[in-house]
């Protein structure tokens, strides 16, 4: 439940048209409604700025869709991560406005359009990095960032990053997603002056060790300013970058 529905709920009190049991009823289910297997955190959004994201893997089809559909009844947006075809095609019959970003591997419903701050730049160094970066996105959208990409602009082509230093200097926070050796986030750290989330992805060849070689070599950025989120957790730099932006747009300037 987010803060708008509680208030409407307290004005609607004071001026009469709403009972005390009619309003204990509306809010039985806060701080969370139990469902047998899994407790879901209505509260989340009051106390934390945003809804219970689902994360899919673990969790049975039924499990996922009663969840999403206890979220969005309180009235909240829904993110679900590392979601497949096979759960989409469940929550869309439950849900039928519900979208898949397919590459992404996440579902998403919106009931509150969010308003949207701008600012936030993801980059990518290639093809195969989209799916982290594109986690991102959608985990930044539906937070309320108005988000723009740079996708394929690695270091083994780097006059595609350098011809884009608008972009990168007209950016207030940037998520940086990179395999193989890692060595992007350091580069675009080198050139920017705000906050650098880096994210490493499991691509790349054997001695890449799934993601371990440029997770190591983006905790040792000699770039200063850099901040590592963990293997393919586009989820986690999405998150924290708007938390980032939404403070930073708070701030007079």
């Amino acid at each position: 439940m987010n803060t708008e529905p509680v208030r409407r709920l307290l004005e609607e009190f004071r001026s009469g048209s709403q009972t005390i049991e009619s309003v204990l009823a509306q809010l039985r289910d806060l701080p969370y409604e139990d469902l047998g297997f899994a407790r879901v955190d209505h509260h989340r959004t009051l106390r934390h700025g945003f809804p219970e994201v689902i994360y899919c893997p673990g969790k049975t089809v039924e499990e996922i869709v009663a969840i999403a559909h206890a979220i969005v009844a309180k009235g909240s947006n829904l993110l679900a991560t590392r979601a497949t075809p096979e759960i989409f095609s469940s929550v869309r019959s439950d849900l039928p406005d519900a979208e898949f970003n397919e590459r992404a591997r996440t579902i998403r419903v919106v009931r509150t359009p969010p308003d949207e701050t701008p600012g936030l730049l993801i980059v990518s160094a290639g093809t195969s990095d989209m799916a982290v970066a594109e986690e991102a996105y959608e985990t930044a959208t539906i937070m309320g960032q108005k988000v723009e990409r740079l996708y394929d602009a690695g270091v083994a082509g780097i006059h595609r990053l350098l011809s884009e230093y608008d972009a990168l200097t007209s950016a207030r926070v940037i998520i940086v997603v990179a395999g193989m050796e890692g060595a992007l986030p350091s580069v675009v750290g080198g050139l920017v002056d705000v906050p650098v989330i880096a994210v490493p992805t499991s691509t790349g060849y054997g001695a890449n060790f799934a993601g371990v070689a440029p997770l190591l070599a983006m905790l040792n950025s000699c770039a200063s300013g850099v901040t590592v989120v963990n293997i393919d957790n586009g989820f986690g730099a999405g998150f924290a970058a708007a938390r980032i932006n939404r403070a930073r747009g708070s701030v007079p300037s």
